[in-house]
C-alpha cells in the first residue's frame, strides 16, 4: 500500500528525523517536514481520500489488527554493516525497503516495518541480547529447507550461527529453527513454520 506523505510525518519518521517523538499523529503535518525528514512524494487524489488534513481513512479489511506491531527501531552502531546484514535478511524475508535516509533505514513487510538508525544519542557501541531490553528478534520462515537455506546464505552476510551444537533444534526437538547473531550482538531466530 503506498504511504501518503501525511502518514509518514506523523510519525513513521524515526526519532533522528523528527528530531524528537511525535506522540500525537497531529503533531506534524503534510508539508512540515523537519531537518532530516524523507518526503515520501504526494499521492494522486485519486489514490487518498485525505478529511481535514487527516490521514486517509483505510477501508477496514485493509487495518491492521488493534495491537499488531507497528515498527521496531533498532539503534545500531555502525549503520553500513547493519544495513550489510539487516538488508540482506530482511530483503530475503520478502520486506521491501521502506525508507531511507543519512542515519538510518527502514524495511515493510505488510503493515510493520523495520528500522535500523544509527543514532547520536546512542550510549553503547554493542547491543547486549542478555542485558535488560530486546534479547532477539524471530521471524516465521515457510518451511525447514528454507531455514537450512537462509542459515548457508546469512554467514556471508555478517550473520553467525548460536548453539550450533543444538541446531537446528536448539529451542527444543519440537522447535526447527536457526539463532543468528550479527556482528552488532542482534539475534534473530528463524523460525520453520
Amino acid at each position: 500500500m503506498a504511504e501518503t506523505q501525511a502518514e509518514v510525518s506523523q510519525g513513521q519518521a524515526s526519532t533522528d528525523q523528527l528530531g524528537a517523538r511525535q506522540a500525537d499523529a497531529g503533531q506534524v503535518g503534510a508539508g512540515q517536514l523537519g531537518a532530516g525528514q524523507v518526503d515520501v512524494g504526494q499521492v494522486d487524489a485519486d489514490q487518498a481520500d485525505v478529511h481535514d488534513g487527516a490521514a486517509p481513512e483505510r477501508d477496514s479489511a485493509d487495518r491492521p489488527p488493534v495491537g499488531a506491531i507497528h515498527h521496531v527501531e533498532l539503534w545500531v552502531p555502525n549503520l553500513d554493516r547493519a544495513i550489510a546484514s539487516w538488508g540482506w535478511l530482511l530483503t530475503a524475508l520478502g520486506y521491501r525497503m521502506f525508507q531511507d535516509w543519512p542515519g538510518g533505514r527502514s524495511w515493510q513487510s505488510g503493515h510493520a516495518y523495520v528500522v535500523v538508525e544509527q543514532s547520536p544519542a546512542r550510549t553503547a557501541s554493542r547491543h547486549d541480547r542478555c542485558r535488560p531490553g530486546l534479547n532477539h528478534l524471530a521471524f516465521h520462515v515457510p518451511s525447514r529447507q528454507q531455514v537450512d537455506e537462509l542459515t548457508a546464505e546469512a554467514l556471508l552476510h555478517g550473520w553467525r550461527l548460536m548453539f550450533s551444537d543444538l541446531h537446528p533444534y536448539a529451542g527444543g526437538p519440537q522447535h526447527y529453527a536457526a539463532y543468528l547473531e550479527n556482528a552488532d550482538g542482534f539475534e534473530v531466530e528463524l523460525v520453520a513454520d
